[in-house]
């Protein structure tokens, strides 16, 4: 199943959601989603960062991708347009995370690894 993902920073801080849903319910992620039928990955970026923080995007240059079970999920760059951050959708809760903070919270598997493969933070 094709899914996306966000990443998005500003002021050297990556901007999390906490799942509130299965899978990785609980667990500090980037935004994103399933990518529907139709539906271009930049759009489906778009869609799934609007509806789990209420933010509008840009969305920028493929960072990489990851399998996960199911899940072919592709992780794009993404820079802020619009709007504050506020968990919506399936997100129960949304934050800036500096990266130091990131070692010491709960989060999706493989996450942290990624981000450093993909250069997005050192470490």
């Amino acid at each position: 199943m094709r899914c996306v993902g966000a990443v998005i920073q500003r002021d050297g801080a990556l901007l999390l959601i906490r799942r509130g849903r299965p899978p990785g319910e609980g667990l500090w992620s980037i935004p994103g989603g399933r990518v529907e039928p139709g539906e271009s990955d930049d759009d489906a970026v778009v869609r799934e960062v609007a509806e789990e923080t209420g933010l509008v995007v840009a969305v920028g240059r493929l960072l990489g991708s990851v399998v996960i079970g199911p899940y072919d999920v592709h992780d794009y760059a993404a820079t802020v347009i619009a709007g504050e951050p506020r968990a919506g959708d399936d997100a129960a809760d949304v934050r800036w995370a500096r990266p130091e903070e990131l070692p010491d919270l709960p989060l999706t598997d493989g996450l942290l690894d990624a981000l450093r493969l993909w250069r997005v933070i050192e470490g």
